[in-house]
């Protein structure tokens, strides 16, 4: 056989390969719609209460020994398909850090101090493990993956219990014409919400979580520590409060005078902050308009009037 009627038959079967392979590839991109619109759809609505806690300059430790504050929130979930669903929710937290809490002496002797509340509105998915429903399983890890914006203003409290808001001091030069690059931190930032947990459906109706989330976020000023001390005359234009907040060693018995020099690390500029809920949700169960089907119906046999 010559070598050009070869080409030609293998070009044949290669063109006829390539048209199944077309086709299957468009029948199944057709079918996946059909396939989701076969699926029970549900909707969740419920409300979230545990606890927070926060990771950055002013706390070394993801899970600290003590200065957990209380969370809680509202979560919406619409799933499409048992194992796969869109969630939101709308977050309110508390947050806290102090170097008091350190086992390192170092940062003991830094002395700094924050409280901050968070408001945080989040979107994303949920994916469950194993495909939780009315007709389903009862029980299943799950995980998320979101994105959101998030409100804070971190503050501490004066020597007389009253709040004073850091941001407004410039504690690291914001504003002051001697440091152009230090511009004051946005108070409203993004985070990115992960995590997971476990699920129970209770009956028909409620669904109980237990669920631990991580955010990660876009800044490193949650704690209103950063970068590095500034010219100690320079923070006179900002103003006393911003001397006395921005350097706090002199607050405790073993200081040995010394004001840091300008550029002394403050802060880790090389690291965001975090923070994370941890807690329980109970949501209500609600089967979606449109679905295809009714409920299955039960496997025990129906009773006739004339069984006994």
């Amino acid at each position: 056989m010559k070598i050009s009627k070869l080409l030609v038959i293998l070009h044949s079967i290669l063109g006829e390969i390539d048209q199944f392979m077309f086709k299957k590839i468009l029948i199944t991109l057709l079918f996946i719609p059909a396939v989701l619109q076969a699926q029970r759809k549900h909707h969740e609505i419920g409300v979230f209460g545990g606890t927070s806690s926060y990771y950055g300059d002013l706390q070394q430790n993801m899970f600290p020994s003590e200065g957990y504050r209380a969370a809680g929130g509202l979560q919406y979930k619409y799933f499409v398909h048992p194992n796969i669903g869109f969630r939101s929710s709308i977050s309110y937290a508390s947050l806290y850090g102090s170097d008091s809490l350190s086992d390192i002496p170092a940062i003991q002797m830094r002395n700094l101090d924050f409280e901050t509340n968070v408001l945080e509105v989040a979107v994303g998915i949920e994916a469950n493990l194993l495909p939780v429903d009315v007709d389903e399983y009862k029980v299943s890890p799950y995980v998320f993956a979101q994105i959101g914006l998030f409100y804070f203003n971190p503050y501490i409290l004066d020597e007389n219990s009253e709040k004073l808001y850091l941001r407004p001091l410039g504690t690291e030069g914001q504003g002051l014409d001697l440091y152009p690059e230090r511009s004051p931190y946005s108070l409203v930032n993004v985070a990115f919400p992960i995590g997971g947990g476990i699920k129970f459906l209770i009956g028909k109706k409620v669904f109980m979580n237990v669920e631990m989330g991580f955010r990660y976020t876009s800044t490193d000023y949650l704690d209103d520590v950063s970068k590095s001390y500034v010219n100690f005359d320079a923070l006179f234009a900002n103003g006393q409060k911003t001397i006395d907040y921005a350097f706090r060693t002199d607050e405790l018995p073993t200081w040995d005078g010394n004001y840091p020099n300008e550029g002394f690390n403050r802060g880790d500029p090389s690291r965001n902050d975090w923070y994370w809920f941890g807690g329980v949700s109970l949501a209500v169960y609600f089967d979606a308009f449109g679905n295809p089907f009714k409920h299955k119906a039960s496997r025990c046999p129906r009773r006739t009037s004339s069984s006994r």
